[in-house]
């Protein structure tokens, strides 16, 4: 019963013994945070008990109680801990990421002993017909110790090292718990951060999303090798993915709790790319995409695949009564409109929202708060205007690749049906309200009177009924470039003749009479050209991909053109070309696109 491995805690650490309890419940909760081969676990509370009584139960053996209660008892008899706290203990489930027990389900008891500072971890494992094996080669316990109640440190002790099991799932290697988890239970302990949001996944079953979403990152992983948009297509991909796991294990949910059969109806808005509404709709819910700009990838998905290219501007030509749920997925301009748009549309019409940018009604979100994160204060907004639009309003965070991880979920109202006329008053009052703190005026402030307006964008589709506000602006449908790639070629390489002249004609003699160099080519006052074969003079991009074949000699060399030295390098050493003579065609094969996969 060896102690494995002991790390000590920064001296003066102010955290001791609540922040050893955190960082241990966030091991119990969230074990994927360290151990990347499980989507998580699920706790079964089993209140406050004798180890007795919680250990004969699963052991049944006297000898094997005997045994782990003497481990349990192991430590510094000499600590000053509290001697009165009782017991805890709870059973927590692995749910590994990939499905790789069949229908044995892998199990902890787990232990909590708050007067010596310790919890111990007993796994053992059940199966169909609910036949219990305990694992005894693995039973550990992590131990905080304290010298004079200053000096802390974490120790991991084990029950049996030498017939320790791994299969580096459920049972972690020995090495990893001394290198992987120890540190983080320390900085975790020293840290004792509390988030300003709530866990994630907390809405749904673990288990459920977990199998959901690599059944469809394995159908839809495809998509990486084709993707012809610019963006990253792994991070879009995945992350998308992701998202509909979650609605599709939402909306599993929200049916079994109606004992409903028919699957929900959506629109997504601002759908973007078009790949949430693409494997939504694959997977059997009907609904469709608008955004105000069309993307290359739409033309990949298929008829099956309802996409809109058209301005949304929040007004009575944009509500769907006949929709079960609204979608914003990164939708900006129109986050804060959404849950108003669902309220109105209809009684039951639901909502989901993932903000990313910042907005209000009319415009930027304006900070107003100090004490928060903008991004906090941002969310906390958004759940303002749910709350105000008659919604009950629940937080969640998930899984994917993206600091903005926050979503809000409005399936539910705070109202009868029968107070609706009531409540869209104050909703119209509200949105009146943030539109005169903005300094925008408003046409009216009743979103069921007054005449048709709406902002029109030349060459896109829009709205024709009546507008609810005078100040909203839906972005263009041709993204404006701010940068120089859309400005005439002859222009900026005429830009780029006169700097470099300016620079050619420099000297750069400082106040000692030396000249400091701004650049490796100057030699006594003069710039020349650096010589590029020689690596040592600037920093080798390792991950730079080599010129194609067939991109050599397609375009003039600046410097025989234009430098009065000409270029460095030869003509047969120079990947551009000295002279029209020296030009050839392009002989790079074009990126072929498969839509197969679609």
């Amino acid at each position: 019963m060896p102690k494995l491995m002991d790390i000590k805690f920064p001296k003066g650490c102010q955290t001791l013994p609540e922040g050893f309890w955190s960082a241990v419940d966030v091991w119990i909760n969230k074990p994927h945070v360290v151990n990347k081969r499980l989507c998580g676990a699920t706790e079964t509370q089993g209140g406050d008990v004798e180890p007795e009584e919680q250990l004969t139960s699963l052991l049944g053996d006297p000898g094997l109680l005997t045994q782990v209660l003497v481990f349990m008892d192991r430590g510094d008899q000499s600590q000053t801990h509290q001697q009165d706290k009782p017991w805890s203990s709870s059973t927590r489930t692995f749910i590994p990421k990939v499905s790789c027990y069949g229908t044995t389900l892998h199990k902890e008891l787990i232990l909590k002993d708050f007067s010596r500072q310790q919890v111990t971890f007993l796994p053992f494992e059940e199966d169909a017909e609910g036949r219990v094996s305990v694992k005894m080669d693995n039973v550990y316990r992590i131990q905080l110790c304290s010298q004079d109640c200053e000096q802390w440190s974490l120790e991991l002790h084990v029950l049996m090292a030498d017939s320790w099991f791994s299969d580096g799932v459920a049972y972690a290697k020995l090495p990893w718990l001394s290198s992987a988890l120890l540190p983080k239970l320390v900085r975790w302990a020293a840290e004792c951060k509390s988030s300003e949001f709530r866990s994630t996944l907390s809405l749904l079953p673990v288990e459920k999303y977990g199998l959901m979403y690599q059944q469809l990152k394995e159908k839809y992983k495809a998509m990486v090798k084709v993707w012809p948009e610019v963006t990253d297509p792994e991070k879009f991909v995945y992350e998308d993915v992701a998202i509909a796991t979650y609605l599709l294990v939402l909306w599993a949910e929200e049916r079994a709790e109606k004992n409903a059969s028919v699957r929900q109806s959506f629109v997504d808005l601002g759908c973007g790319n078009g790949l949430l509404v693409h494997i939504l709709t694959s997977e059997g819910h009907p609904g469709k995409g608008i955004d105000v700009r069309r993307r290359k990838i739409w033309d990949m998905y298929g008829p099956q695949t309802l996409l809109e290219e058209k301005a949304i501007t929040p007004s009575e030509s944009f509500l769907f009564p006949s929709t079960d749920w609204l979608i914003g997925n990164h939708s900006d301009e129109l986050t804060p409109w959404i849950p108003v748009i669902a309220a109105r549309s209809s009684y039951s019409c639901c909502y989901f929202v993932l903000p990313c940018c910042f907005f209000d009604f009319y415009g930027k979100y304006q900070r107003r708060q100090s004490s928060k994160s903008q991004y906090k204060e941002y969310i906390d907004f958004i759940a303002e205007v749910s709350q105000v639009c008659g919604f009950s309003t629940e937080e969640d965070c998930l899984r994917i690749p993206s600091t903005k991880r926050v979503c809000l979920v409005g399936k539910s109202r705070n109202h009868l049906a029968s107070e609706e006329p009531e409540i869209e008053q104050r909703r119209a009052h509200y949105i009146q309200s943030r539109q005169m703190s903005s300094g925008v005026t408003e046409q009216r402030s009743d979103s069921r009177n007054g005449r048709d307006s709406c902002h029109r964008n030349a060459d896109i589709k829009s709205c024709g009924g009546s507008t609810w506000v005078a100040g909203f602006q839906p972005r263009d449908r041709v993204e404006t470039v701010r940068n120089c790639a859309t400005l005439p070629r002859d222009f900026v390489d005429s830009v780029v003749l006169r700097v470099v002249n300016v620079l050619l004609a420099m000297t750069m003699e400082n106040e000692g009479g030396t000249y400091s160099e701004w650049n490796k080519g100057v030699e006594g006052g003069r710039v020349y050209i650096r010589d590029w074969r020689d690596r040592s003079s600037f920093k080798v991009d390792a991950k730079r991909k080599p010129v194609s074949p067939g991109a050599l000699k397609t375009r003039l060399c600046w410097f025989h053109v234009h430098h009065p030295q000409g270029c460095p390098l030869q003509a047969d050493s120079c990947a551009f070309a000295h002279g029209p003579d020296d030009l050839r065609p392009s002989t790079r094969p074009l990126k072929k696109i498969k839509n197969e996969v679609f």
